[in-house]
């Protein structure tokens, strides 16, 4: 499959980053108790995924959003307006929590917890979309290797978290035997194995000397479009890739002022980085997309 693609969307609001909720230095512990304590506005989210949504309908593609099941609760009809629109939904956990320890990748949760939440999501979001969601990425791309042995034993068929690159590890795993195309996990791991029922589709990175994450997200906002174009471009020689954003990195609104460790993780963003988007689709219109659940071998 070398020379396609898959846009995928990360559907969170401001309030699911780690800094302010569900990380071992966030401001509040949960999303549940932040929703008990904050009494702001706290929708940022609804106004940028409908022009999302309508980008993706200018450029005739069709994503994969990794949603955050509470959004289904907490902004009704949104998640619903996107599975109208013919979109894969996958899981992108149940509140956004850290799975695993940013710092130390220990793992945050047993086993049992991890499948119990994210059972109740996956639940959650196959009730919206009348279909059987297969998809999953965690959230802030902290994954270990135990969490996809838990989702192929839930029913899951692949993954998208892992990003191979210079700059930093969010895995439990070295990352010595993959690449930017997609591969079978060993169990228990990260690194490439054998044939398995479960495949893992690793992000885009753009190789010189060090390999730099060019998949999109916190890249394009910081970074712009030319590093994840050109990382995008590499990445295809090699076989299917990545690109991905969020609806809040195109929302033009100022966000309230929470959260601990990233006073300028939001100075970027609004129709800066929707050009950017526009950019990037409008460079690679002719190359082949698919949503990640129509890749062969799912």
């Amino acid at each position: 499959m070398r020379g396609s693609f898959s846009v995928t969307v990360d559907l969170e609001d401001w309030y699911h980053i780690p800094s302010v909720c569900s990380s071992p230095y966030a401001v509040y512990k949960t999303v549940n108790e932040f929703f008990e304590k904050w009494d702001g506005r706290y929708d940022y989210l609804t106004e940028p995924t409908k022009r999302a949504l309508d980008i993706l309908d200018e450029f005739n593609v069709t994503a994969t959003f990794f949603v955050v099941a509470d959004v289904v609760e907490h902004y009704p009809g949104l998640v619903e307006s996107i599975a109208e629109r013919g979109h894969e939904l996958a899981c992108h956990g149940l509140h956004h929590a850290c799975k695993i320890d940013p710092e130390t990748k220990e793992r945050l949760m047993s086993n049992e917890e991890f499948e119990q939440k994210t059972l109740l999501a996956k639940r959650i979001l196959e009730k919206v979309s009348g279909e059987r969601v297969i998809g999953y990425r965690a959230p802030n791309a902290f994954v270990g290797g135990w969490m996809l042995d838990s989702l192929e034993s839930m029913g899951f068929k692949y993954d998208s978290s892992v990003s191979v690159n210079s700059l930093y590890n969010k895995t439990d795993s070295s990352l010595e035997t993959v690449s930017s195309f997609p591969y079978y996990p060993l169990e228990n791991g990260l690194e490439a194995g054998d044939d398995r029922n479960f495949i893992e589709f690793p992000w885009a990175y753009y190789q010189n000397v060090l390999k730099i994450p060019a998949s999109g997200g916190p890249i394009l906002r910081f970074f712009g479009a030319p590093l994840v174009l050109n990382g995008l471009i590499q990445s295809l020689k090699r076989g299917h890739t990545i690109f991905y954003f969020h609806p809040i990195d195109i929302s033009c609104t100022k966000f309230p002022s929470v959260g601990h460790n990233r006073p300028f993780y939001w100075c970027m963003k609004g129709k800066l980085v929707e050009r950017r988007i526009r950019h990037i689709l409008k460079v690679l219109n002719n190359v082949k997309k698919m949503c990640l659940k129509d890749y062969p071998g799912i």
